[in-house]
């Protein structure tokens, strides 16, 4: 496979994908297969997939109906969210005709995604699961979160609620503002982050697992009881996904680039690898699905695979 363009404002964390678009799909159906291939490749080695356009269907009228209604902060949680398989919207409290409406467009968004992301990373196809679909409407820059909420440090992705066992997050962005740019921020690749900071994160002692946690683990999935299913991994990556907000010194002092997504700029990333901070932007519509052990092309880069390296022990339990 030809090694994709690379836009000289993010240097090498940003890849052009020039060869698939929408409603076409892939240019040249006959590479299809390497194409996606080395783009999965790609993703799972921490780069970020670049598109001018969305690349699935976004209907004008429902970008227009997302931007054109109030978003009163108290009004929200940190963002509304769509869960497709249990068909439920969460996040926002408002008139039931714009709720319905809401509904219906994150529900087609979902979808879009769908379809999209079962075209373009077809290694991936009919293995990932869908999780979350959500839209951003508030402006980043000097929003009030608390501090491990912030989407302005530096992170990587993990999530409380959703324990993911060692598979991946795959994200897809949409920058909705008709006229401001999205501004990230990013910094080394996850390997390096982990071979950095990793063991003062508290990861060897994480990976210690007792024998009597996994008995209370036991105990606590007969009872329903949250986080029970949580490997030592996901305790991992929560913790570090905390400390890294926490620490000051490497928000201060890491290496960073800066990213800025335009108008209807679309952007594929695996964010369990990327640390990322979003500095500023309104409007934006983000897709989320979990790509399993059994999908992976790049298994080597997956950061389960690299924290065992540096503990020496499995952390998938």
């Amino acid at each position: 496979m030809a090694t994709p363009r690379q836009t000289p404002l993010a240097g090498p964390a940003w890849i052009i994908v020039d060869d698939f678009s929408f409603p076409a799909g892939w240019r040249n159906p006959a590479e299809s297969e390497d194409r996606a291939r080395g783009y999965c490749a790609e993703l799972e080695a921490g780069q970020i997939l670049f598109f001018a356009a969305p690349p699935f269907e976004l209907p004008e009228d429902d970008r227009q109906f997302l931007l054109g209604q109030r978003w009163p902060e108290k009004k929200l949680h940190k963002n509304v969210s769509y869960r497709p398989a249990p068909d439920v919207l969460r996040g926002f409290a408002g008139d039931p005709s714009a709720q319905l409406r809401l509904h219906n467009v994150m529900r087609n968004y979902s979808a879009q995604v769908f379809r999209f992301l079962t075209r373009f990373l077809l290694p991936y196809a009919g293995r990932w699961t869908p999780d979350t679909a959500s839209f951003r409407p508030l402006e980043e820059e000097g929003r009030a979160l608390p501090l491990h909420k912030r989407n302005d440090l530096l992170h990587v992705d993990a999530f409380p609620s959703r324990p993911t066992h060692g598979r991946r997050i795959l994200r897809v962005f949409t920058n909705l503002n008709p006229t401001r740019p999205r501004v990230w921020l990013t910094a080394e690749r996850f390997a390096e982050l982990a071979a950095r900071y990793a063991l003062d994160a508290g990861l060897r002692e994480i990976a210690a697992d007792s024998f009597l946690r996994r008995q209370l683990a036991r105990v606590g999935r007969a009872l329903s009881l949250p986080g029970a299913e949580r490997s030592a991994y996901d305790r991992f990556m929560l913790r570090f996904h905390d400390w890294l907000k926490e620490n000051a010194a490497f928000q201060a002092g890491c290496a960073k680039t800066r990213l800025e997504f335009p108008p209807l700029a679309t952007w594929v990333v695996m964010t369990d690898a990327v640390p990322h901070a979003a500095l500023s932007g309104q409007f934006a519509l983000e897709y989320t699905a979990l790509v399993p052990t059994s999908a992976w092309v790049a298994p080597e880069c997956a950061p389960i695979r690299v924290l065992e390296s540096l503990c020496g022990r499995p952390l998938a339990r």
